[in-house]
């Protein structure tokens, strides 16, 4: 995939994300509210139930933010663990799950633990994806679920044009208006940084997963990767 050159790779990337999302948590979930509609609620409601685990099951959010899929986790029984690499979107979070902050390429917790794992709108932002993946699988329990969250294109041509009218000039205005222009301009553009949904799925399997599978959510701008660790 071709990456704007703008954008910034590698440490740079991860300096920049960090302090970006420092500045923006504030009025981050409220921003979010604004933007999506609230259908962001929806997409984590859906995304937690796709997991498909009994109640008590430990499940580590990452990238976790504010808490939103933290206090989902929580709506259903399940015990969420919190990790960011952003103290400033910590310190809003409105969960009252355990949070830390931490490098989630580099997770402080022991290998084969873990019942399942979330990860909201986070991928496109972070330095190395089949590194994640792997890191991932490694805290999981065999049969461990995944469930994680980005943005997508649409493929309908038309809807694809209202997508990038939305998000590529009423998203920064919005952003903003109630928080900050810069960050809200970039965060659209973040999207080239993902790989085509074909490449992610095989990152998984090559990460050891299996029965890996995409859900596109309406109108096609948003996405759900889920799979079982292997």
């Amino acid at each position: 995939m071709d990456v704007d050159p703008s954008l910034p790779m590698g440490q740079e990337k991860a300096t920049t994300v960090q302090n970006m999302f420092d500045k923006i948590a504030p009025r981050y979930d409220f921003v979010n509210r604004v933007m999506t509609f609230r259908l962001d609620v929806r997409w984590r409601k859906k995304t937690v139930k796709s997991l498909s685990l009994p109640p008590n099951s430990v499940v580590i959010d990452l990238a976790c933010g504010t808490g939103d899929f933290c206090c989902e986790l929580e709506k259903e029984g399940l015990n969420p663990l919190g990790f960011d690499f952003s103290m400033g979107m910590l310190n809003a979070s409105r969960s009252t799950s355990p949070l830390a902050q931490a490098d989630v390429l580099q997770l402080p917790i022991h290998s084969g633990v873990i019942d399942g794992a979330t990860c909201g709108f986070a991928l496109r932002n972070l330095t190395e994806l089949p590194a994640f993946f792997q890191e991932v699988s490694r805290v999981l329990k065999k049969g461990g679920r995944v469930g994680f969250l980005d943005v997508a294109e649409p493929e309908n041509r038309f809807l694809n044009w209202g997508h990038h009218l939305y998000f590529d000039r009423i998203v920064p205005k919005v952003g903003g208006f109630f928080s900050d222009k810069a960050a809200y301009s970039y965060l659209p553009k973040s999207f080239a940084y993902l790989p085509p949904h074909q490449e992610i799925s095989e990152m998984l399997k090559n990460a050891g997963f299996r029965n890996v599978k995409r859900q596109l959510f309406a109108p096609g701008s948003v996405q759900l990767f889920s799979g079982e660790k292997i």
